[in-house]
């Protein structure tokens, strides 16, 4: 609270929390803290920090199985990484890997349907 939600050292303390959020079996969580911390680095316009952020939450999402959970964050992830790949820096540079997530959510949301049925 003294240093404030944004300050620089907050920051890397909530990369590793994300970090040991992942190793410790909890990739929604993870994508969470991810997601939220790419956002920060968006809104302050520090577009190579963000993506290594995304990148972050990507790897979490990857690691979720529940499709619907992961029908969720993989929305906002895409929203977020969209916006960076529109913009200039690392993001624009690397459509593949963004094309390869869209992908990803076409395969969750076809088993979120499946079990549905």
């Amino acid at each position: 609270r003294t240093l404030g939600e944004e300050h620089p050292d907050v920051l890397r303390v909530r990369e590793l929390a994300a970090y040991i959020a992942y190793l410790g079996g909890e990739p929604v969580r993870a994508a969470e803290i991810s997601l939220d911390l790419a956002d920060v680095h968006h809104r302050a316009g520090d577009a190579e920090a963000a993506y290594g952020n995304v990148q972050s939450a990507a790897t979490a999402w990857k690691a979720v199985r529940d499709p619907l959970r992961g029908l969720a964050l993989g929305r906002e992830l895409l929203t977020l990484w969209t916006e960076l790949a529109a913009g200039q820096g690392p993001a624009a540079d690397e459509q593949d890997r963004l094309e390869s997530a869209r992908s990803r959510m076409l395969r969750l949301a076809e088993r979120a349907r499946s079990a549905d049925q």
